[in-house]
């Protein structure tokens, strides 16, 4: 079951499906793990090098309640709400702050409705939620950035953007009260869209950001493209041949050739590393090739990009440390590999563009210490 405790600055979460979140003064830890270690080393907890992120959470959550050293908390009272509320959830938004969390409803909204356009997002979340707001309008059309230290009555930062299904950009109103929160708060569950009640925070001013989590087995669906692009193709080719049969019907003149060296733009190159990064960081539970929410959180970022890069095909190359035995560590790192392309797959990425490789302990990242964590890992390798 979940749940979360308080030691000394720090708050521990465990959802339902054993997750681990670990907040400090109110900031969601990036590297939850390393966290953990951090509270163990306080409280004076040994921990096993073989334990997963999952296993430490839990056993640090145990020994610091059997020790007294933070209140009991009753185990039936979970932090997003009811269990019949979790059960039948689709998306929770964690927000590291009050008109965060609310930005992070607005965003779980547009995923799970990609085709919503402007009018759609004013019908799901309307005006009367939030008479407070300063502004006629919740949703508008993006406009330029507030200068820096203006004062500004909408989100409207370019990470912050809703993207609607006809390819506009629209800006949400940003000043939310505790009344207007727990409002909307408590109209977005209608969508299947719950909140983890303990990262927010008791202001709407202060900054972070927020993160999503599928829940449920829940798999966002996928926006189709429009037609309109093919056509638009099919009109410049058919212009293209007939300037093409002009120009083939005039005499040849002489011509100065020049050569144009093409500089190939590596920008999704930068985005796929800090993904394969953020994947790797996720982990797999030791000895299992099954995906955690935090890395099919991770691949729907990787399936977006490659969804705007159709030229981009992946390698997909599983590794593993060298504990135990090397034909199973063989095995495991293909099963991982392939675990992650099933995944993509699902998101609508063609298979042809995907290949899973496993090399088990064949080439170690750190070969002087063949069982560092660094030696478990997947790449991610674009295929030229």
């Amino acid at each position: 079951m979940a749940k979360t405790i308080q030691y000394q600055n720090y708050t521990i979460a465990r959802a339902d499906n054993g997750a681990i979140t670990v907040a400090k003064d109110g900031e969601v830890c990036s590297n939850a793990k390393a966290a953990l270690r951090e509270i163990a080393s306080q409280a004076g907890f040994t921990i096993d090098e073989k334990w997963n992120t999952y296993q430490i959470g839990a056993k640090l959550i145990s020994f610091l309640e059997n020790k007294g050293l933070v209140p009991t908390t009753d185990i039936e009272k979970a932090v997003e709400g009811s269990a019949a509320e979790i059960a039948g959830a689709k998306v929770r938004v964690y927000g590291k702050a009050q008109n965060r969390t609310v930005l992070g409803i607005a965003h779980a909204y547009m995923i799970m409705y990609p085709h919503a356009t402007l009018e759609d997002l004013r019908k799901a979340f309307p005006n009367s939620l939030n008479p407070t707001a300063g502004t006629d309008e919740l949703f508008t059309y993006a406009t330029a950035p507030t200068p820096k230290g203006e004062y500004r009555s909408y989100f409207d930062l370019p990470e912050e953007l809703l993207v609607t299904g006809d390819g506009k950009k629209v800006q949400m109103a940003c000043l939310w009260t505790k009344p207007t929160f727990e409002r909307i708060v408590s109209h977005a569950k209608q969508y299947g869209i719950i909140i983890a009640d303990f990262e927010k925070a008791a202001g709407g001013a202060k900054k972070g950001g927020f993160r999503l989590e599928y829940l449920n087995g829940y798999v966002p669906p996928v926006q189709k493209k429009s037609r309109a692009g093919l056509w638009i193709a099919i009109a410049v080719i058919a212009i293209l041949l007939a300037l093409l049969a002009f120009l083939l019907g005039r005499k040849p003149e002489p011509q100065i050739v020049e050569k144009v060296v093409t500089v190939v733009d590596t920008v999704y190159v930068q985005q796929i590393e800090e993904i394969e990064k953020n994947f790797n960081a996720a982990e797999f539970v030791a000895g299992k090739a099954d995906l955690s929410e935090e890395a099919k959180f991770v691949l729907h970022d990787l399936a977006k990009m490659m969804q705007k890069h159709p030229e981009i095909k992946l390698q997909l190359v599983g590794h593993c440390s060298a504990e135990g035995d090397a034909a199973f560590n063989q095995k495991l790192s293909e099963q991982r590999a392939q675990a992650a392309v099933d995944f993509m797959i699902s998101r609508g990425i063609d298979a042809s563009r995907l290949e899973a490789i496993g090399k088990g302990t064949s080439e170690l990242k750190n070969p002087e210490n063949p069982t560092a964590p660094e030696n478990r890992r997947t790449e991610f390798i674009v295929v030229e």
